[in-house]
């Protein structure tokens, strides 16, 4: 069944939403956190999250590694300062006992990069599926073209992650060093010093980005660094973060009830908390795209409320749907 679909617009500035209107996205966003069962979601990404840990940090650590032996080492020194202290612990226990494997070479150690790389990716195909109900729209793409965006996405991601790693490395005298060597002077690595933290949130936003941008089977205007929902998602993630820290290290309820597996089960509720975070700035983000419609003319309880990016795999009830909508959209735009 041929659809016709809503042209994508140039991407808007936070600007042009009055107040009322984020008053609005707001309180649509704290409401289909409900309907869409963001914390269910969050949880089943988080088992993806764990199934994908291993095979992403044999992979990092690969990669870091090429940078220099010794960069895996100084970037868990620096991890310190970022996580929860049960969450360091049990990070700290994964890389050292991947370190053995990426240190292999050959073939075998190739293929496991590649199987791995995979394996990772499963965390971006439940992310697919989570973001697609957001948007309130079904998978229509085909296998051969979500397979490829699934493992792009993974790699952009990592290669962020090392990048962002990088970052963090490049302090003390390492900076130093590099500060001499590029003749920029102390002041300069002073600064950076200070300014590398937000350098790093903002890595971490465009990792949220890519994720909102790339994984949900609906048009967007392009790949935007910021988006409001990645920063949403950051500082949710930063204070959701630093509260569960003061409350594991006030409370030290988790070992008591869950003794040695305590570490573990800290890790797991932390990772849950992450995509939780991540979930509600992907809901913001779609409800913000929701109320750019909505001013534009579109009944709020039209759905989809933005174009599809691919109908082929979609059902017939599915397709009358959109096709609906579609016919909405296209009389607000002659309107």
């Amino acid at each position: 069944m041929a659809t016709t679909h809503r042209a994508v617009e140039e991407p808007r500035t936070p600007t042009d939403i009055p107040r009322a209107g984020w008053r609005a996205i707001l309180k649509r966003s704290l409401q289909q956190f409900t309907h869409d069962d963001i914390t269910d979601r969050a949880a089943a990404l988080t088992y993806y999250g764990v199934l994908a840990l291993f095979p992403a940090v044999l992979v990092l650590v690969s990669l870091l590694g090429l940078v220099g032996s010794s960069t895996t080492d100084k970037v868990l020194a620096n991890v310190d300062q970022l996580a929860p202290g049960e969450v360091r612990s049990f990070v700290n226990g994964v890389v050292e006992q991947t370190q053995g494997r990426a240190a292999s070479a050959g073939v075998a150690a190739i293929i496991g990069i590649l199987l791995a790389i995979w394996s990772a990716s499963s965390y971006v195909a439940a992310f697919m599926r989570a973001i697609n109900t957001i948007y309130g729209v079904d998978e229509g793409r085909p296998i051969w073209k979500t397979t490829p965006v699934r493992l792009g996405v993974t790699l952009a991601i990592m290669f962020l992650l090392v990048a962002s790693a990088l970052i963090v490395v490049l302090t003390g005298p390492i900076a130093t060093q590099v500060g001499h060597s590029l003749g920029i002077g102390d002041t300069a690595v002073l600064l950076w010093d200070v300014l590398k933290w937000p350098v790093l949130l903002l890595f971490v936003s465009g990792m949220f980005s890519l994720l909102y941008w790339a994984c949900p089977n609906v048009k967007q205007p392009g790949v935007r660094w910021i988006t409001p929902g990645g920063v949403l998602a950051v500082v949710i993630w930063l204070i959701a973060s630093a509260g569960f820290a003061v409350y594991v290290s006030l409370a030290g309820s988790y070992n008591k009830t869950y003794g040695s597996l305590a570490t573990v089960i800290i890790f797991l509720v932390w990772l849950w908390i992450t995509n939780i975070a991540i979930l509600l700035g992907a809901e913001f983000n779609a409800e913000t795209e929701h109320q750019r419609a909505i001013q534009d003319g579109l009944p709020e309880d039209v759905e989809p409320f933005v174009a599809v990016r691919d109908t082929r795999k979609l059902d017939a009830d599915e397709l009358q749907r959109v096709a609906e909508a579609e016919r909405v959209q296209s009389l607000t735009d002659r309107s």
